[in-house]
C-alpha cells in the first residue's frame, strides 16, 4: 500500500528526510521554489538523477536555480548502482549508454518497455534514500488530468494500492518513501506555478520555446515538431540520436514509432511546436 501524506503533516515531521526530486521541468522546479519560500527552515534535499542525455538547457536551468537560491542539487546516476559495477568496467559511457549496452543489449526503450525510467531514474533514487523514512515531494498540480493521475485527490486521508490502475504518481513504491503532493493540497494550478517561477526570477526553462517536456533529448514521447526543433536547436544531438536507431532481422528500432529520424529529417513540412502540455509521457521525467 502507498501511504500518501498531507503537506501540513509532512512539514511538521523532524524525524524524516524531506526530498524534492527535480526533473528540470517547470512543475518540479516550481515546487522546489515554493518549498524553499514557505518552509525555509526545513532541511530539504534537492535531487536530480542524470541520464547523461539531458538537454543543455536543463543543466543551465539547474545552475540558475542553484545560484538564485544558494542551494546545491545532488546529482545521482545509475552508474553508481552497485550491481552494475560500471565504474570498474567503463566510466566513460554516459549512464544511458552503459545500461543500454550492458543490461538491455542495445534494445531501445519505448512506451511499452520503459526501462529507462525504472533503471535510470527510480533505482538510483531508491538507493540514495535507502531504508530511511523520507517524504518525496511531487509536483502534480491541482489541474492535472492525465491517465494514471486519478489516484491523487485533494484529501489524503487514505492509502492507495499499488495494483490500482488510477494510482498516485510516485518515484518509489517502497513503504519508507512517502509521497506528498503540495500543489494538490494547496489547490495550485498551471497559472500559479508559472507565477511562482516568474516571481522567483527563474522563469520557464528555455526548451519550452520548442519542446513540451523535460527529459532526454531523444525521448521517444516527442512529437514530430519536437524532433524538428531538436534538429534546428541542437543538430549535434539530433545526429547522435540517429546513431541509436538500427534495423535488425528486418525490424526497425527507431525513436519515433513508424518512422526513423532520417525520415523526419527528410520531411519538407515543418510541424508546429507543441502547444500547451502533452498528456502522454512519463511524469517522473517530465514534471
Amino acid at each position: 500500500m502507498i501511504e500518501v501524506v498531507a503537506l501540513d503533516q509532512a512539514v511538521q515531521d523532524p524525524t524524516a528526510r524531506h526530498i524534492v526530486p527535480l526533473s528540470g521541468g517547470k512543475d518540479s522546479t516550481a515546487l522546489a521554489v515554493l518549498m524553499l519560500q514557505k518552509y525555509p527552515n526545513l532541511p530539504f534535499e534537492f535531487l536530480f538523477t542524470d541520464t547523461g542525455a539531458e538537454l543543455p538547457e536543463t543543466y543551465e536551468y539547474f545552475k540558475k536555480f542553484e545560484t538564485i537560491f544558494d542551494v546545491k542539487i545532488t546529482r545521482l546516476t545509475a552508474l553508481d548502482l552497485p550491481r552494475f559495477r560500471a565504474r570498474e568496467k567503463d566510466g566513460r559511457r554516459i549512464p544511458f549508454d552503459y545500461v543500454l549496452d550492458e543490461v538491455y543489449s542495445g534494445f531501445l526503450p519505448n512506451p511499452q518497455a520503459r526501462w529507462c525510467t525504472r533503471v535510470l531514474k527510480i533505482q538510483p533514487f531508491e538507493q540514495f534514500v535507502g531504508d530511511d523514512r523520507a517524504y518525496s515531494y511531487i509536483g502534480i498540480r491541482d489541474d492535472e488530468n492525465r491517465v494514471g493521475y486519478g489516484g491523487v485527490g485533494r484529501s489524503h486521508s487514505h492509502t492507495f494500492s499499488a495494483e490500482r490502475r488510477a494510482k498516485p504518481v510516485v518515484l518509489s513504491e517502497k513503504s519508507n518513501i512517502m509521497p506528498v503532493y503540495p500543489f494538490k493540497d494547496l489547490g495550485m494550478s498551471l497559472d500559479e506555478i508559472k507565477r511562482v517561477l516568474d516571481e522567483s526570477g527563474l522563469g520557464l526553462p528555455a526548451y519550452y520555446e520548442w519542446r513540451s517536456r523535460s527529459g532526454c533529448y531523444f525521448c521517444f514521447y516527442q512529437q514530430i515538431g519536437e524532433w524538428q526543433g531538436l534538429r534546428e536547436r541542437h543538430p549535434e544531438l539530433f545526429r547522435q540520436a540517429k546513431t541509436y536507431e538500427k534495423v535488425e532481422n528486418g525490424r526497425a528500432y527507431t525513436w519515433s514509432e513508424g518512422r526513423s529520424l532520417t525520415d523526419i529529417e527528410k520531411l519538407k513540412q515543418r510541424h508546429a511546436n507543441p502547444v500547451g502540455e502533452d498528456l502522454d509521457g512519463c511524469a517522473i521525467c517530465h514534471l
